[in-house]
């Protein structure tokens, strides 16, 4: 079995790791690791919770300390994350990996929501390792406080994500103001056409590394679909909050305000939760979560900003509540349970209008999953027939002529009788 040590990480960080009580790597980080170390390009695949931010954190602290440290504040690395979550997330683990090293080694999360005289202030003294939002991000090269003309790193993290909230060119515009002669990771769960394509105009000869899936999707997590009619769902969440047992329970809606209403109904009901989504401010986001890992808040209801960067130890469960608009979302969020190791319980509520949308999902997935039902939250066996009047006959229109010859045979067929 392959260890760290066998992957030629230092010391430091082989303490580091013990620390965290990491016993052996995971499969990425066996493939990603030593391409990584030998300076290689590299555009990793690999589903969500497999350690894959381990697999880029690792190689790139042990670069930083086998150079010299920088005489200038010019950062080193950078690394863009979709979401602020993800970006204080993958700081945490660059933070924890680096506190034994033989030199400090120093990070800051440059993230919307927090004040960013902070942020230039830290950029002044000096700083390794910045991981950022691209919007953030943009605001600091923009204000011409952010140097990165000696940066050697550079990593693209849920790149997939990236692209999706449409910071195609600004990453474009990146690329360009940045040093040619630098190392490129790209690293997300999925890696479709459109991820490849950008690959290709940012990375030199790249490794292209994955990790397959099973097919039957993520192992550890037991997928569920449960039919209920819509009207129904909250009534079943807490029926199966009370009867599943289990535990740390994040739910998907669909919208912010549906973050804020059910999370409210359920607190009526006596269940301890809480509400996650872009709306919210910086400190509010990050306070909601810390309970949420703490125990103090035993449900969280969220939109998808916490499919991704979203790392709880035994998260019991995943529901859907709403399905993901995207087939490719369903993985990430289920992915939040299930991680390094441990089992979890993945739901997804469906009824007859969002039945055929999971049927892509469970295409996109490559998973087939058996309709279950729950007595007293039935689901009637037939759609419901939509009540609408005739479609219009196109050319039978009316005109007003016709409709004054008609009232006047009415009002004469009304007098002779």
């Amino acid at each position: 079995m392959t260890t760290f040590q066998s992957l030629g990480l230092a010391d430091h960080l082989l303490q580091s790791i013990r620390d965290l009580g990491f016993e052996a790597p995971t499969p990425i980080q066996v493939s990603a690791i030593p391409v990584i170390s030998a300076g290689d390009d590299v555009a990793g695949e690999a589903q969500t919770g497999s350690g894959k931010t381990a697999a880029f954190v690792l190689p790139i602290l042990q670069r930083l300390c086998d150079s010299p440290p920088a005489d200038s504040p010019r950062v080193r690395v950078l690394t863009l994350a979709p979401t602020r979550e993800l970006a204080l997330q993958v700081a945490g683990v660059f933070t924890s990996l680096a506190k034994r090293a033989p030199r400090p080694i120093k990070v800051l999360a440059v993230i919307g929501g927090e004040p960013i005289e902070q942020q230039i202030s830290a950029l002044n003294r000096g700083i390794d390792v910045v991981v950022a939002t691209p919007g953030r991000l943009l605001d600091l090269l923009g204000r011409e406080v952010l140097d990165l003309t000696g940066l050697q790193v550079l990593v693209l993290d849920e790149a997939d994500k990236l692209l999706d909230l449409g910071f195609s060119e600004e990453l474009a515009a990146l690329f360009w103001s940045i040093p040619h002669e630098r190392q490129t990771l790209v690293f997300s769960a999925t890696l479709p056409q459109k991820v490849l394509d950008l690959s290709a105009d940012v990375l030199r000869d790249p490794v292209t590394v994955r990790v397959d899936d099973a097919p039957e999707g993520p192992v550890g997590i037991h997928q569920r679909v449960i039919e209920v009619h819509q009207d129904s769902r909250r009534r079943l969440l807490q029926h199966l909050l009370g009867e599943e047992g289990w535990g740390r329970t994040l739910v998907f809606v669909a919208t912010q305000r549906a973050t804020e209403l059910l999370s409210a109904k359920l607190r009526k009901a006596g269940i301890w939760a809480g509400a996650l989504h872009g709306g919210l401010a910086q400190a509010d986001r990050v306070a909601v979560l810390a309970e949420f890992k703490s125990g103090r808040v035993s449900v969280l209801v969220a939109t998808d900003i916490a499919a991704r960067g979203i790392d709880v130890p035994r998260l019991g469960a995943v529901v859907n509540f709403d399905l993901p608009r995207s087939p490719r979302d369903y993985l990430h969020r289920i992915g939040r349970t299930g991680r390094a190791g441990e089992n979890g319980v993945a739901v997804s509520f469906i009824d007859h209008s969002s039945a055929a949308h999971f049927r892509l999902i469970e295409k996109h997935s490559q998973i087939e999953l058996p309709r279950e039902r729950v007595p007293g939250f039935d689901l009637s066996r037939q759609a419901p027939k939509r009540s609408k009047g005739p479609a219009p006959v196109k050319g039978k229109r009316m005109s007003k002529k016709d409709k004054l010859r008609a009232q006047a045979a009415q009002a004469a067929q009304a007098e002779e009788h």
